[in-house]
């Protein structure tokens, strides 16, 4: 009973949607999302990632707070937290060193969102965080935070 009830369905949903198919009023629209930036993310080592993401000349700020663990006893899962207290801030990107793609994640916000994100990473090693904002006049700003990672979390 259940089966052909699922069949009555599945039949009754094709029969309904296929003249809207037909007519050409259901038809694929345009994807609004951002844009990606391929060389960034599929870069291999840490300098090409930062040249394809910011460039150069990004200047180190202690407004952009890294929260991250001193030591870190399970690499497969690393909480990061990254606010940049830097007037209209409109990217946040998180790089980590060591990693085979460095570039782990990079996250816009509009106007009047606050510049926070908070990240789980996998470290394969000892690494150091870098975290980029990019406000709305187009300056790039950085910071550091290094996180060892133990094998086993013994801690040493």
């Amino acid at each position: 009973m259940l089966e052909l009830r699922r069949k009555l369905l599945k039949g009754s949903s094709a029969l309904l949607l296929s003249p809207l198919i037909g007519s050409g009023l259901l038809t694929p629209t345009a994807l609004l999302a951002a844009e990606w930036n391929r060389n960034a993310f599929t870069a291999r080592t840490i300098n090409d990632a930062l040249k394809a993401y910011a460039g150069t000349g990004a200047t180190e700020s202690r407004d952009i707070v890294i929260s991250a663990p001193e030591i870190a006893e399970n690499g497969a899962k690393v909480e990061i937290d990254i606010s940049s207290n830097l007037p209209n801030t409109r990217t946040l990107a998180v790089f980590a060193d060591k990693n085979p793609m460095p570039l782990c994640a990079s996250l816009d916000f509009s106007g009047a969102a606050l510049p926070y994100i908070r990240v789980q990473l996998k470290l394969a090693e000892t690494t150091r965080i870098r975290a980029i904002a990019k406000t709305a006049d187009g300056k790039t700003y950085i910071a550091f935070r290094e996180v060892k990672v133990t094998l086993g979390g013994c801690g040493g």
